[in-house]
């Protein structure tokens, strides 16, 4: 058995902040934000925790499949910016939502960790453990910004994405995943410092860092990696893909990695310029308008790809099923 998607759903919040309000608290344009990474604007919660996302999106995901909160076996959050340490933010949505019988847990692989959810839940299928799953990408990583720094703050928005998954004959066809810890330090957000009774100091939350370039570079080496690979191994053409439903990051990076694949702009669907950069959520917010513009139809084969902190990657081949 392998996974297939029944159900996607997604919420971002309602406050949008626009490059031209950012150009009031820090040095930059709204011609400098476009032309480097192609954001217009992002949502940015002001209430509502990541967990808060997660449980919204999720309702919409049920809805949308026709499934009921207790028929889910699984609850799978990809996070980077948790309302908790723990209890995690998975049992708190499985909490919200009435998902009784589910078991339900956090992982973190940035902006991969959807990507990573899924492969997981494919996992549990073709071994037979489980038969229905929710997995969720969210994020409010405006708390962890650090709204005085130019290269990061314009950046990144809030948001989350869900699916609901059935165990079925047909999906995802194949997946890869990988990590490189080495290249850890290129983005890293430290939870908090070091500090206690011991060295007379209070430990202090700590802002998300980034090296751009290194992390521009290691993104359009690992897309047309991942991307290949799975062509490759499986036997497809490009001309079978429909769309390459990439990791918002960045507007230059999708438009490299297309490069490099030598595949037209039309097959890289984007959100990034009303999202930003949302993590773990970007792909599950442009897979929920991607359907909502009636873009897949049954029998469309995808390709998912992507990348984040870790630094992690994955991919995933799979025949959409939602609408069959």
């Amino acid at each position: 058995m392998t996974a297939r998607i029944i159900g996607i759903g997604a919420y971002a919040p309602e406050t949008i902040v626009t490059n031209e309000d950012l150009s009031k608290i820090v040095e930059t344009s709204d011609e400098w934000i476009r032309s480097r990474t192609g954001i217009r604007e992002r949502r940015i919660s002001t209430q509502e925790g990541t967990s808060d996302l997660a449980a919204k999106a999720a309702r919409k995901a049920l809805a949308n499949a026709g499934v009921r909160p207790e028929e889910l076996d699984i609850i799978i959050l990809g996070t980077s910016s948790p309302d908790c340490n723990y209890p995690s933010d998975a049992c708190t949505v499985q909490a919200a939502i009435g998902a009784v019988n589910a078991v339900a847990f956090d992982i973190s692989a940035a902006c991969a960790g959807f990507i990573f959810a899924l492969n997981i839940v494919q996992g549990f299928f073709a071994a037979g453990i489980y038969k229905t799953a929710l997995i969720i990408g969210a994020e409010t990583l405006s708390k962890v910004t650090d709204w005085s720094d130019r290269g990061t703050c314009v950046l990144f928005g809030d948001g989350a994405g869900a699916a609901v998954l059935q165990a079925a004959e047909t999906g995802v066809i194949d997946m890869t995943m990988g990590s490189d810890g080495t290249k850890g330090s290129a983005l890293a957000c430290t939870s908090r410092t070091l500090g206690n009774f011991l060295t007379g100091t209070k430990p202090e939350l700590g802002f998300m860092t980034m090296d751009g370039r290194e992390v521009f570079s290691f993104a359009v080496r690992k897309i047309p990696e991942s991307v290949e690979y799975l062509l490759e191994k499986t036997g497809t053409s490009r001309e079978e893909i429909k769309y390459y439903v990439l990791h918002q990051a960045n507007e230059r990076i999708v438009e490299a990695a297309a490069r490099r694949l030598k595949e037209p702009m039309s097959k890289f669907p984007m959100t990034i310029g009303k999202y930003g950069n949302t993590s773990t959520a970007s792909i599950p917010l442009l897979l929920d308008d991607m359907v909502r513009q009636d873009m897949l139809k049954p029998g469309d084969k995808i390709l998912l790809s992507g990348f984040g902190a870790g630094m992690t990657w994955g991919a995933v081949l799979m025949e959409w099923t939602l609408g069959a």
